[in-house]
């Protein structure tokens, strides 16, 4: 006796027992029934085996509940007689809570019901004798197999089931009858078409006398079976696949029995092949880097503990070849025993090295670029998107007037310190950056530091974190103080767009207004009104109480234009005296015309300014939109053009535009054009006019005069094109030019007719203030033609001496060290102070000729000459008449004591050739 029990597949099936594990243990067996009746089998069939021998056990039964109580098992017991002694046999069956059999009906006799119970077992039974001839089976058998029940007793197995499904229990049924149990597998189809998989038991059976006298066959119907587990096997591959598509290596792992299935894709990820790692546990786990070992322990005892959903660690491995590299190992049990403990897992590895090394590079890269903006002093933030917290450096808490150390930020805090009006500005940058509309997150605000002052700072940021869900996790950024450049654009903007003296829009500014003005019109259909406004007089104010009181004026000026409008009106200052209006949604004229009235009396008002009341005036050029023009620039031209007729027209009015301006202002385009030309062909010619000594009748000096003979439009006189040439800048090619001729015939003239001759060259006052230095080249013509300062007069209005600044007197130094003689032109006719006369270095006065021309004795006129002749005299200065036509202003002008002359009387200006044959015929005579 071995203490062993060999259970049929029936027997399997009734105790819960997987079918084909026949062979079982006491133990082992013991484990299905409830305990107290299993010891009581255990103890009673002990205690009988030890009384007696096994030929004399009686036939025994026994009542045995399952363990989990869901059936109970009757189980009959008798003794057998085998080669080896002997053993028990029995028979079970299940009973209902009555008692009765379930499966076999109640009979009277017990020996008739073992056919009917082995008939109603749902596993195959025959016997086969020695001659592998049929002498038993049950229904079932019969079926499965397709056999007629009376033809087939005592017929040879391989006649009765065919060749083919003998072949395949030959070798099973050879070695039953040699004595040794033995298993094997076949497929059959049945006479219905149903095709089973079928496992064969056959067991040795023994006389009472120990010899073999044939073998019990026991069949059992595996298809149901292999099938669940075919599609179990077709299910596990698919998921295995699944996951190994995505790059995944599975394992399963059997925690109890030590097994952990491995996937070759697993397998391939440590660097082996299919078959060079077993299937124990311990694989894996001895491949955990040391430092990781422990953590993952934790990880996986708590899922299994159920403290989380699903077991998840990263941790390394190490390779085939020595290397280590990052797994993210997940898992899940998905079977336990009795006792909750895992049964099965079964998971998934990943290689995570290069999301690790990308990890680390980023790490790096954001602590490179955190030590180079620290470098920089920026502020550094590195913001939680979901929770708003954020993480800053000192720079950034210093920036805003905090220690450090005590500084937390957070978004509550950050828009607590926002100015209100950058609120929607900084969150439209980000939600453009979110929204791939911008590369990165970039914006300008202001915010309030502890000291309460308002500071602008640039914050760019990007970022650099995201969950599974693609929702934005982490951005990293830095912020600058951008103040001072703030301060720093608005002056740029101020200069670019604002007039630096009296603080209103500039030429620039005004222009993109009337644009923004003409589009209102359009939209509107009202008038659009454009002023353009000169000061008169203000030259003659800034020429006598200089530019700082000129400054002064225009500023008040400036304020004074700004309480003549509407606060949405412009008011701007184009530059020097000009100023220009734009006056938006005009039903008609008649309010324009308003504002000029207004404009023209409170200009007229006295200024009080530097201890002087000035007068002034304006005259005002009106354009209409869309009258006139449909554009800034046309329309700021027409206006200039109707500013100039309003000061041709007598000045302190306004006037409107006409297409009769516009062909006047055409006219002298087209001269200017002309004079262009004249100049580059030069047209243009010198003529001399004698200039007389009242008491020898001697010609010593001359006047050089410009002159301009045009081929189709004849004569121009000079008051016609040298306004034009002031206003070009062409007045600088004309002077050069007719000082280059003046000093070709003075040195010609001295050398022929008087070592002392002088020729007078005018400077107009444009020419005189924009000299860079073109005074001092004069000056070295002078020098390379050896000719001494005392052969040039320069001519300028007395206007010029009312400029103090330095230039205009470091000017007439240079002219006084060259012995270059200084004449002021036209005297008496502008704003004098006769202090500065005696300041700067004058040689000559010319009366202008509006005072020669009505000289007569007793006469105003012959008053003031003979004042401004004896004044000259006092201060040294001798005196120069122009416009003498009459022998009587000579004499006049003689009695005077003036000291020369010039005129019509005399000669009118004459070309070079005439007056060298006027200067022959004199010096002849002398």
């Amino acid at each position: 006796m071995t203490g062993d029990f060999y259970w049929s597949p029936g027997m399997c099936a009734m105790s819960g027992r997987p079918l084909h594990m026949t062979q079982v243990s006491a133990q082992d067996a013991g484990t299905y029934y409830a305990n107290d009746a299993w010891l009581h089998f255990v103890t009673s069939l002990t205690a009988l085996i030890g009384r007696t021998s096994t030929m004399a056990l009686p036939a025994m039964q026994f009542i045995l509940p399952l363990h989990d109580q869901s059936k109970t098992i009757r189980l009959r017991l008798e003794p057998y007689f085998d080669q080896h002694g002997s053993v028990l046999h029995g028979i079970a069956e299940t009973i209902e809570q009555d008692g009765l059999a379930a499966s076999v009906p109640p009979t009277q006799n017990h020996t008739m019901s073992l056919p009917a119970l082995l008939n109603a077992l749902t596993v195959g039974i025959a016997f086969v004798d020695h001659d592998l001839r049929y002498q038993f089976f049950n229904t079932t058998y019969l079926e499965w197999f397709s056999l007629p029940a009376s033809a087939s007793i005592g017929k040879s197995v391989e006649d009765t089931i065919g060749k083919e499904i003998y072949l395949s229990l030959k070798q099973s049924l050879q070695m039953a009858l040699r004595g040794v149990p033995a298993t094997s597998d076949a497929t059959i189809t049945d006479r219905h078409g149903v095709t089973r998989s079928m496992t064969t038991k056959c067991l040795p059976a023994y006389s009472n006398r120990h010899t073999i006298i044939g073998c019990y066959v026991f069949v059992h119907d595996n298809t149901q079976y292999q099938q669940a587990e075919e599609e179990l096997r077709l299910t596990e591959n698919r998921w295995q696949m699944a996951l190994e598509g995505c790059g995944d290596g599975v394992w399963d792992w059997y925690p109890q029995l030590g097994i952990e299935i491995l996937s070759d894709r697993l397998k391939a990820i440590y660097g082996y092949g299919p078959h060079e790692v077993s299937d124990f546990s311990e694989e894996l786990d001895r491949r955990t880097h040391p430092e990781d070992l422990d953590k993952m322990l934790a990880d996986r005892i708590a899922h299994f503990e159920g403290l989380t959903p699903i077991y998840i660690n990263e941790h390394r491995v190490q390779c085939k070849d020595g290397s280590w590299k990052w797994i993210l190992s997940r898992g899940t049990v998905i079977q336990r025993d009795e006792h909750g403990n895992p049964l099965r897992v079964v998971g998934t590895h990943t290689d995570i090295s290069e999301q690790k090394k990308a990890d680390v590079a980023l790490k790096e890269s954001e602590g490179r670029l955190r030590m180079a903006l620290s470098a920089t002093h920026q502020g550094l933030y590195d913001l939680n998107i979901q929770t708003g917290d954020t993480i800053v450096n000192a720079e950034y808490a210093n920036m805003l007037g905090y220690e450090h150390a005590n500084f937390i930020e957070n978004k509550a805090a950050w828009l607590e310190r926002m100015h209100p009006e950058d609120i929607r500005s900084a969150d439209r940058a980000y939600s453009n950056y979110q929204n791939g509309l911008a590369d990165e997150y970039r914006v300008e605000f202001r915010q309030r530091k502890a000291s309460g002052d308002w500071i602008w700072v640039l914050s760019v940021g990007a970022l650099v974190e995201w969950d599974n869900d693609g929702n934005p996790l982490r951005m990293l950024g830095t912020v600058l103080d951008i103040t001072e450049k703030k301060k720093s654009e608005a002056l740029i903007w101020q200069q670019a767009n604002m007039d630096s003296l009296t603080g209103l829009p500039n030429r620039r500014s005004f222009y993109d207004r009337v644009d923004y003005d003409i589009k209102k019109s359009k939209r509107t259909g009202l008038q659009l009104g454009v002023l353009f406004i000169d000061l008169d007089f203000f030259k003659e104010v800034n020429d006598t109480l200089g530019h700082a009181t000129g400054d002064a004026l225009l500023v008040e000026a400036a304020n004074r234009l700004r309480h003549c409008v509407r606060e949405y009106d412009t008011v701007a200052r184009l530059g020097g005296d000009e100023f220009t209006v734009s006056i938006p949604d005009q039903h008609d004229h008649l309010q324009i015309e308003k504002i000029a009235q207004k404009i023209i009396q409170q200009l007229s008002a006295p200024f009080s300014l530097a201890n002087e009341q000035i007068f002034l005036s304006a005259s005002i050029g009106i354009t209409l939109y869309p009258r006139d023009a449909d554009n800034a620039n046309d329309l700021l031209k027409h206006a200039d053009q109707a500013m100039y007729a309003a000061k041709g027209s007598g000045r302190n009015r306004f006037s409107y535009f006409t297409p009769d301006l516009q062909t006047a202002a055409q006219a002298r385009l087209r001269l200017n054009n002309e004079l262009r030309t004249a100049i580059a062909e030069k047209h243009l010619q010198v003529y001399f006019q004698p200039i007389i000594d009242l008491n020898t009748g001697h010609i010593r000096k001359a006047e050089a005069l410009i002159r301009w003979h045009h081929a189709q439009m004849g004569y121009i006189s000079p008051p016609e094109f040298i306004p034009i040439a002031e206003t070009s800048g062409l007045i600088h090619h004309i002077g050069d030019w007719v000082f280059e001729q003046s000093l070709i015939y003075v040195q010609q003239w001295r050398e022929r007719f008087h070592p002392e001759f002088q020729i007078s060259v005018n400077q107009s006052p444009v020419e005189f203030q924009a000299d860079d230095g073109r005074y001092a080249g004069w000056i070295q013509k002078m020098r390379d033609l050896n000719l001494p300062g005392q052969a040039i007069v320069i001519e300028i209005t007395e206007g010029l001496l009312l400029d103090a600044s330095n230039k205009i007197f470091n000017q007439l130094l240079q002219f006084r060290d060259a012995g270059i003689a200084v004449a002021i032109d036209d005297f008496g006719t502008g704003y004098s102070s006769l202090s500065y006369l005696n300041k700067f270095d004058i040689d000559y006065l010319k009366i202008d000729q509006s005072f020669v021309r009505n000289l007569a004795p007793g006469s105003s006129e012959s008053a003031l000459s003979e004042a401004m002749i004896m004044m000259a005299h006092k201060l040294g200065l001798r005196v120069i008449a122009e416009g003498v036509e009459t022998e009587e202003q000579r004499a006049l002008l003689s009695l005077a004591t003036c000291d020369f002359a010039q005129g019509y009387l005399f000669a009118k200006p004459l070309p070079p050739e005439e007056f060298e044959q006027l200067l022959e015929t004199l010096y002849k005579a002398e």
